[in-house]
């Protein structure tokens, strides 16, 4: 029997394929995602590594200038709460004195009294919180023997010495607690951007960290190809003066020479010139001696230090900061540095780095808030940053225009 429905039409899909208008509409929605993802941020709007980066060192650089701060801000309170501490010692031996000024004052009192032979009105005055308001009546005093005024005169002097040390004492006190605010604010801007850092660090995947090894392993390699270039232009610069020198040994001989024979040369005959080159000459080879001696001791004090972790604020012997080490390595070579950068960088003579010598400062930024030892062929020893450990570096280890000055200690 023959169906009466009718033929089911063609289906719009054919081998898999959608009819135009369909696989249009799909092609224009792939299109358009296409784009959105193209143009949207990365995951979570996540910045990108290099931005990362940046903002790290950004972070470490600004905590490296807030850690010079507080140690700065250490050192002050440190010295201020000696003083006080000096300052009350001698406000408690005045107070002493002045109690035993004011019981002197008033056996005489008690004495005068007993007889008679002064009015009551003295007891009070010899007594009285303030007696140099009673010294200017003249009437009084003029009753006193000779050893009551001198008890009176030593009492009024000791109570206004006593009175302004106090007053010294309360605001070395105040100036105390300014200091110590100071210190609490430093450290706690050290400690937000180091813990800043560390989390958007935390936030890198393992692919992002490889990836910024690399960046930083590239840096390495440039600024050692830096270092050895000036390392290169040293040497040569020494050559230089190497043969310089002996040229002017060669002429100074012949120099001589012509003054033995029997027609010298006007000229060459004066002497005098080059005897004075001579003697600066020694005297520098002196000085560079007794430099060199230090600047080694210097070294081999930091040398000693590799390995070792920064820690901000830390002076040793565990570990270090920047200046922290810089300090540590100098005074291990007799030389007193001040604590902080701000202060080291004026603590001796600022040299070329082209004339960089062993044991040398070098210092970085603008703000000058860090600095390493130079140790020759365009490295130091430094302790860079927190999370890494003292090591020996180019100084171009942040580029050549970060270099801020190099100073000569001893």
């Amino acid at each position: 029997m023959a169906s009466h429905r009718k033929p089911r039409p063609a289906s719009p899909r054919i081998a898999g394929i959608r009819t135009p208008a369909l696989a249009t509409a799909a092609l224009t929605s792939v299109a358009l995602l296409s784009q959105a993802a193209e143009a949207a941020p990365s995951d979570d709007d996540r910045p990108s590594l290099e931005e990362v980066e940046k903002k790290v060192d950004d972070l470490y650089r600004q905590a490296e200038s807030a850690t010079e701060k507080y140690n700065a801000a250490r050192e002050r309170t440190t010295k201020q709460r000696k003083l006080v501490d000096s300052l009350l010692d001698d406000v408690a031996r005045r107070t002493q004195r002045l109690n035993d000024a004011r019981e002197r004052l008033g056996s005489f009192a008690a004495a005068q009294y007993r007889t008679g032979s002064v009015a009551p009105g003295m007891a009070t005055f010899l007594l009285a919180d303030s007696p140099q308001d009673y010294v200017d009546r003249a009437r009084l005093m003029d009753r006193l023997t000779g050893r009551q005024k001198s008890a009176v005169d030593d009492y009024v002097d000791q109570q206004s010495a006593t009175l302004e040390k106090r007053r010294e004492a309360t605001q070395s006190l105040e100036t105390l607690t300014d200091a110590q605010d100071e210190l609490r604010t430093a450290k706690a801007t050290v400690q937000k951007k180091l813990s800043t850092a560390r989390e958007l660090l935390s936030q890198l995947t393992a692919e992002e960290k490889a990836r910024l090894a690399a960046i930083e392993e590239k840096k390495r390699e440039e600024a050692a190809r830096k270092a050895a270039e000036l390392a290169a232009r040293q040497a040569a610069e020494e050559e230089r003066r190497r043969e310089a020198a002996e040229a002017a040994a060669r002429e100074e001989a012949a120099a001589g020479s012509g003054d033995a024979s029997p027609s010298p040369e006007p000229d060459t005959g004066t002497g005098t010139g080059t005897g004075t080159g001579t003697g600066t000459s020694d005297g520098s080879s002196s000085t560079d001696s007794s430099y060199g001696t230090k600047a080694d001791k210097a070294l081999a004090f930091a040398r000693a230090q590799i390995g070792k972790p920064y820690v901000w604020g830390a002076t040793g012997p565990d570990s270090y900061d920047c200046s922290g080490l810089t300090q540590a390595a100098w005074k291990a070579a007799g030389v007193d540095l001040p604590r902080v950068t701000y202060d080291q960088v004026n603590a001796g003579t600022t040299v070329p780095l082209s004339d960089a010598r062993p044991g040398d400062l070098v210092f970085f930024y603008d703000d000058v808030t860090h600095v390493g030892l130079y140790i020759g062929g365009g490295m130091m020893i430094h302790a860079p940053k927190p999370g890494t450990y003292v090591r020996e570096e180019s100084v171009y280890y942040d580029g050549e225009s970060s270099i801020h000055s190099v100073v000569r200690p001893a």
